[in-house]
């Protein structure tokens, strides 16, 4: 999951205000090309257009599209519905902030009054608020467009733990009407004028709503290993062991090393840093480079999935060159690789209805019956199965 890597608005963007997003191929555009000949070959320069991608698909490889079926835009609801759950009714968002039945309850249970209460981009944020909280104490806490609950603190200040669990009691209060998609641990460092976040992110996701494939695959007797955010999104369900990641690469590394765990195992990694280092941050020159960066790595994936498939697609977008921080509703790709399509034409799988597509592709290989879940296989159409 190369999180937010979309590749073009989806029919209904402009519903949610993102006529004319493009992650891949408008950041290509703002730094005159990506280098990027690994992804190019599994056809993600077929799927838009993107200067220095270019337009191909070599053997042994898939390339297509999804739309989200889903109300919203942001990573719960991408990643459940690639696993076979289609949210109905989006997640409440707080664009003016949370109100006092949300903030009063927290404020009691963590001691102290909180600052910010706002919607605000993270790195804004701590840069504007971080010295009043490391003289305070007082916990930061704001929003996004998303449906998130966000607690900064330093690391200096606020023991990670305690951060930790300042976050699980926000979970408890956030319920019913204000059941928000996640809340989010947000630590950082350093000092005024130069405070940067750490990768100690973590995510408190409310639990799916029903079981979802990777359940299925589970109880069916696959092992199933989440990489990164994985265990956060699905709070911990479906998943026989999980690692979460300092980094993109790292999340690479351990994704090669749960591979070498078996021949027959799943494994499920987000790579976050496409989306919160440089999608929300608006920053196009970085979000091409980090792409760049993937892109060299790509064969060694390959290489460890062995006879089996690599698949790679995005949970939503997140438009650097846009006026906006916020996630964009896009299609997402799906590309595939791997031994088990080795030396076959490229497929086309054109433009699926749903993320749950490939949700319901992968359970197919692994035996698995779509047993009321949303998604359609395309395994057939692959050739595999």
């Amino acid at each position: 999951m190369c999180d937010s890597f979309g590749v073009g608005e989806a029919p209904d963007a402009a519903a949610y205000g993102d006529e004319g997003s493009d992650t891949i191929g408008n950041t290509a555009r703002a730094v005159g090309g990506i280098d990027a000949p690994n992804l190019a070959a599994l056809g993600l320069g077929l799927l838009t257009e993107a200067p220095g991608i270019e337009p191909t698909a070599g053997t042994g490889t898939a390339h297509g599209k999804m739309r989200e079926r889903s109300a919203g835009k942001d990573t719960t609801t991408g990643h459940w519905e690639i696993t076979g759950l289609v949210v109905e009714r989006p997640f409440p968002t707080y664009p003016d902030g949370f109100p006092s039945e949300v903030i009063e309850p927290f404020e009691r249970a963590v001691g102290k009054p909180v600052l910010g209460n706002v919607a605000a981009s993270g790195t804004e944020i701590i840069d504007r608020l971080g010295e009043e909280h490391m003289a305070t104490g007082r916990p930061i806490v704001y929003t996004s467009a998303d449906s998130v609950f966000q607690v900064a603190a330093h690391k200096d200040v606020i023991p990670l733990q305690r951060l930790y669990e300042w976050c699980r009691v926000a979970r408890g209060i956030l319920d019913g009407v204000h059941r928000v998609g996640r809340v989010i641990a947000r630590p950082f460092e350093g000092e005024p004028g130069s405070f940067v976040r750490t990768h100690e992110r973590r995510d408190f996701s409310v639990e799916p709503f029903g079981p979802t494939y990777l359940d299925r695959i589970l109880e069916a007797g696959t092992p199933v290993f989440g990489v990164g955010k994985i265990p956060d999104i699905f709070a911990g369900r479906g998943l026989t062991e999980s690692e979460h990641s300092e980094s993109n690469d790292h999340g690479v590394d351990l994704t090669v090393k749960y591979l070498g765990r078996g021949d027959d195992v799943l494994v499920v990694t987000n790579l976050v840093d496409f989306d919160t280092k440089y999608g929300h941050r608006s920053d196009p020159e970085g979000y091409a480079r980090c792409v760049e960066k993937f892109d060299r790595r790509v064969p060694e994936l390959v290489t460890a999935v062995g006879d089996g498939l690599l698949f790679l697609t995005g949970d939503h977008g997140c438009d650097p060159t846009d006026e906006s921080t916020d996630h964009t509703r896009e299609h997402t790709p799906v590309l595939a690789a791997g031994g088990a399509l080795d030396g076959r034409p490229a497929v086309d799988l054109g433009v699926r209805d749903t993320f749950a597509d490939l949700g319901a592709t992968v359970a197919e290989l692994f035996g698995v019956p779509p047993d009321g879940l949303a998604g359609t296989s395309f395994a057939a159409e692959l050739g595999v199965g």
